[in-house]
């Protein structure tokens, strides 16, 4: 039986944690799989449908944690830790830690492609990922943005995309305007019909999923939302912006246009009720809030950042625009607002690409390929490394 170690040291629940949570939950039944952290909250979240996993959580700081990690992955013997990071110089103690094993392999993650002007996180970071048995990032162009951040040399880090569980359901194309609180569990009240906006006005409802967080542009949204009539958002997420979302919107006059449900724990339950999903984020992965939104068969207008570009065909499955640029989505959003056709024509062929290419059924295989691939190889050097290939 193949011994899988999954670590993060993440403080929360993101997109990077909830993929780990679906490979951890739909990895095969003869992998025994230990799941290693930083907080209770996180370990448990991952471990949820996966009850047979073995959870260990580890102090985040201060002077036990290194030895706490050590003690724990040496007492473990796994064949394969396998590291999820947020950011890229995050995980350090635990990818640390983890090459110290005489015999297991270290498989690298990198869930957001960043680069960093701190000397010290740079260094850090280049050190540990050429020591690495696989590195993985989450699409082709964020595996060439880590290569070249971080001096790893040319086709080093491989691509997996993160995927989502596939919707049983066909959903309706193009749903009626109406967005209720139908799902998940959110953070903060919702009201009792939630995007209708605090007017309850009537309109098309574009729809976007993710934290509030400068980085998500959910800004630009609204100011694009700002010159359209006939339409309203609803952001399902929590965050530090919220507040500054708020008096944007009051700025920009359309307060009664928007709506901040908070965090749901189900975000697909709504998003059958989205005409249009928005993603006008100013840096990104491979974000599971698109792929949730193609199997739904949304039409998606996002930005060309990440590997983006590698799930939304611009014309196909959705529509695609620079970052920061409002008058770009204003068009985008207009353009699906003034025809019907196009939104059920993209959003159908955006759900075929999803089945196809992005559910978790192909990211588990690709990964269960991938650890018996670095178990049957020799171990990577962990104090000399190879220069990189330019």
């Amino acid at each position: 039986m193949m011994r899988i170690v999954t670590y993060t040291d993440s403080g929360g629940i993101g997109g990077a944690e909830i993929s780990l949570k679906h490979l951890v939950t739909n990895a095969s039944k003869d992998i025994d799989v230990t799941i290693v952290g930083t907080s209770n909250l996180v370990v448990d979240a991952i471990a949820q449908h996966r009850p047979q996993a073995s959870r260990v959580v580890l102090p985040a700081k201060g002077t036990h944690s290194l030895t706490a990690h050590l003690q724990v992955l040496h007492r473990l013997r796994p064949d394969v830790v396998h590291i999820n990071i947020c950011t890229p110089w995050e995980c350090a103690t635990g990818l640390f830690a983890a090459l110290t094993l005489p015999n297991a392999r270290v498989v690298r993650v990198d869930q957001l492609p960043l680069r960093t002007t701190d000397a010290v996180n740079l260094w850090r970071t280049r050190a540990l990922s050429l020591r690495v048995d696989a590195h993985v990032a989450v699409g082709e162009a964020s595996a060439r943005q880590m290569e070249d951040f971080y001096a790893l040399g040319r086709r080093s880090v491989i691509s997996i995309p993160n995927c989502v569980p596939e919707i049983t359901q066909n959903p309706t194309p193009n749903p009626s305007s109406a967005v209720a609180s139908t799902g998940g569990t959110p953070a903060r009240p919702c009201s009792p019909q939630a995007g209708r906006g605090k007017g309850g006005g009537e309109g098309l409802v574009i729809g976007s999923v993710g934290r509030l967080d400068a980085m998500k542009g959910h800004d630009i949204l609204l100011r694009a939302v700002a010159q359209l009539e006939g339409v309203r958002a609803v952001i399902l997420g929590e965050g530090g912006q919220r507040t500054d979302l708020e008096k944007l919107a009051d700025e920009l006059g359309v307060s009664d246009r928007l709506e901040l449900p908070g965090w749901v724990d189900n975000p697909r339950a709504y998003l059958p009720q989205f005409d249009i999903f928005a993603m006008p984020s100013r840096s990104e992965g491979f974000p599971l809030a698109i792929v949730e939104a193609m199997l739904a068969a949304r039409p998606v207008v996002a930005t060309r950042v990440g590997s983006v570009a590698e799930a939304v065909t611009d014309g196909e499955t959705g529509l695609l625009i620079n970052k920061d640029d409002v008058e770009g989505l204003t068009a985008a959003l207009r353009r699906l607002r003034d025809d019907r056709a196009l939104r059920i024509r993209l959003g159908e062929r955006g759900r075929e690409v999803a089945q196809r290419h992005f559910t978790v059924k192909q990211m588990v295989n690709s990964y269960e390929r991938l650890w018996r691939q670095v178990v049957a190889q020799p171990q990577a050097p962990r104090l000399w490394v190879p220069q990189p290939r330019e």
